[in-house]
């Protein structure tokens, strides 16, 4: 199964253990693939620089590069598609949409209520970390 995890839900899994993380452990286990493009990773390196997350990396005793090298190693990296511009109200979200048309992802995985509203994009699913998990238990 091929997924694009939006950036909160990428954050959530690798510095929490909660239901974002059993995607993470999937595809540590390559029962998943996980897809994102040069964008979302970048996106991704900057938010974990955060200062907010420096506590969580530190109690984890990890540090924002480790983390972002450990993501990156587990993705496939793919040239997003040229999409008309689809979510209005956070025009930054048509990056995680452009990803999964171009990976040909069967789940866009993400809590972001602006992408969740879609419910679909191209035919390819919109749904949150819960969903994506029940949908791996029933492969």
């Amino acid at each position: 199964m091929r997924l694009v995890l939006d950036t909160n839900t990428a954050i959530s899994g690798l510095l929490w253990h909660g239901t974002p993380g059993k995607l993470i452990d999937a595809a540590r286990a390559k029962s998943v693939l996980l897809c994102t493009s040069a964008m979302l990773l970048a996106e991704l390196r900057s938010v974990l620089m955060r200062e907010k997350f420096a506590k969580q990396l530190e109690t984890r005793r990890l540090n924002a590069i480790e983390v972002f090298d450990g993501y990156a190693a587990l993705t496939a990296i793919v040239v997003p598609a040229i999409i008309h511009p689809t979510v209005i109200n956070d025009p930054s979200d048509d990056a995680v949409l452009a990803c999964a048309l171009a990976a040909k992802a069967d789940l866009i995985v993400s809590g972001d209520r602006d992408l969740l509203t879609l419910k679909s994009f191209r035919e390819i699913p919109i749904v949150t970390a819960a969903e994506a998990v029940r949908a791996l238990s029933g492969q």
